[in-house]
């Protein structure tokens, strides 16, 4: 199948239950994004930030560019005059930075607050408690240039279909206890950007709003990516 055909299926499937398609073009090269673009596509999301500001530089305008990967604090402003999105910010001293960079270009961006859900050391992500204190601090309360739009999530790389719901119904419950708690007249605060290539129909039983697809959309990557930190699993 082609990408437009892989891309209908998807948004058949999605926009009836009105979850996003983030098309994770990692790797590709620009003349699949341009296919993907052609065929409707507008969001897409990068791990590496040198990668994404290259191929912003090379294509259409109104696309929404997501970080979906970790993002480097020094890294930031490579991004930061036109990033949509960035979904891992993992850390208030990320967050502190982001509001830095923003209000250098007058700008107010979205992000979200990646928790870690997975049984696994090699994945990013604040704690359950973490969040919640990064929520109350002052330095927080003080950034006017940075928007929480919701929480990010990557289950564990298991066959096991049961531990990646458990997983991901922990995350839908902590982002209701968020709305609850800190953000309950906010309409911005909506996101769950939770379920990849493998796991995204498991994610959506469980409440996603935006899934992030790659190999099934464009084909399996051949090439290595560049290291960057140390780099996500999204797919």
């Amino acid at each position: 199948m082609s990408i437009a055909d892989n891309l209908l299926k998807y948004k058949n499937e999605l926009s009836a239950i009105d979850v996003q398609l983030v098309a994770v073009s990692k790797t590709q090269p620009v003349g699949l994004i341009e296919e993907a673009y052609a065929a409707g596509q507008r969001i897409f999301g990068e791990n590496l930030v040198q990668e994404m500001a290259d191929k912003y530089e090379q294509l259409p305008k109104d696309i929404e560019w997501h970080l979906i990967g970790h993002l480097q604090t020094n890294k930031v402003k490579y991004i930061a005059p036109f990033v949509k999105l960035i979904h891992a910010v993992d850390s208030l001293r990320l967050l502190t930075e982001i509001n830095k960079q923003a209000l250098k270009h007058n700008r107010v961006i979205d992000c979200l607050l990646q928790i870690y859900i997975a049984d696994e050391e090699t994945k990013f992500g604040l704690g359950f408690d973490e969040a919640i204190d990064l929520l109350r601090s002052e330095t927080f309360a003080s950034l006017a240039n940075v928007r929480i739009a919701g929480v990010m999530g990557i289950a564990t790389n298991t066959k096991n279909p049961k531990q990646i719901k458990a997983e991901f119904y922990e995350l839908r419950t902590f982002f209701k206890g968020l709305k609850e708690s800190f953000f309950r007249d906010a309409d911005y605060f909506r996101e769950i950007s939770m379920g990849m290539s493998d796991d995204y129909k498991i994610a959506i039983e469980e409440g996603s709003t935006m899934v992030r697809i790659g190999s099934s959309i464009f084909g399996k990557r051949n090439i290595k990516p560049r290291q960057e930190g140390v780099n996500q699993e999204n797919k």
